[in-house]
């Protein structure tokens, strides 16, 4: 409820985009909108993934059969509509996913609206959180870029969107020089290495993400006892 002008305003539909309850009731929401969507497509070789509304299928369906089913799932809400993208490239959240002559190719997606603004280096805030904004930035380009060449092209993105933001170029490449002091990684990324080295940072990733896991489990556990 809003006090606007000594007039009670009641929310009656939605929730407001910066409420912290909004992204746990809308987690909620889909996760009873997808249990018939879930269901359906358990019956064969798929994958299915979902962050809050977005959500990522692949099914071994021909092209019209899954266009009436979309069709169909759009019925169960008049609020939440589904849209396909089917060929041989799909684009989740930031990522791109490719069918390149029958290899997975991925790498970083820039929506049509993406503006090259970031938290300009002369602002007030703390130092830290641009030094993070970068090492972040590298870590995710890494990830993402399966190929040598993608991880380049991004790279030099990367660069000069920070230029452009005045950040310094020796803090920037200092910022990126921590990234591979964290992974252990002392030699530079090349065509022959870059596979190697990226399966390691991903791995590492995940080894830290599954112990702190672990560790939450076993304190939920001891709290209940």
């Amino acid at each position: 409820m809003l006090d606007y002008l000594n007039i009670k305003q009641i929310n009656v539909r939605g929730n407001a985009m910066d409420s912290p309850l909004t992204l746990t009731v809308a987690n909620c929401y889909m996760f009873f909108f997808e249990q018939d969507i879930i269901k359906q497509i358990n019956n064969g070789d798929r994958l299915y993934l979902r962050y809050i509304d977005d959500i990522f299928i692949t099914i071994n369906w021909p092209t019209q059969h899954l266009l009436k089913e979309i069709y169909r799932w759009n019925k169960f809400d008049s609020s939440i509509k589904l849209e396909a993208q089917v060929g041989y490239s799909a684009n989740f959240l930031d990522l791109c996913i490719e069918n390149k002559n029958d290899e997975l190719f991925t790498e970083v997606y820039h929506k049509p609206s993406y503006e090259s603004y970031y938290l300009p280096f002369n602002s007030v805030y703390s130092t830290h959180i641009k030094k993070n904004i970068l090492f972040g930035m590298l870590i995710r380009t890494i990830k993402y870029c399966s190929i040598f060449e993608a991880y380049l092209n991004e790279l030099e993105k990367l660069r000069m969107i920070f230029l452009l933001n005045k950040y310094p170029g020796e803090f920037i490449e200092k910022q990126f020089s921590y990234v591979f002091q964290k992974y252990n990684i002392n030699q530079p990324l090349s065509t022959k290495n870059y596979n190697t080295l990226r399966e390691k940072m991903i791995y590492v990733d995940m080894k830290e993400k599954f112990q702190l896991i672990m560790v939450k489990q076993c304190s939920f556990i001891l709290r209940i006892v």
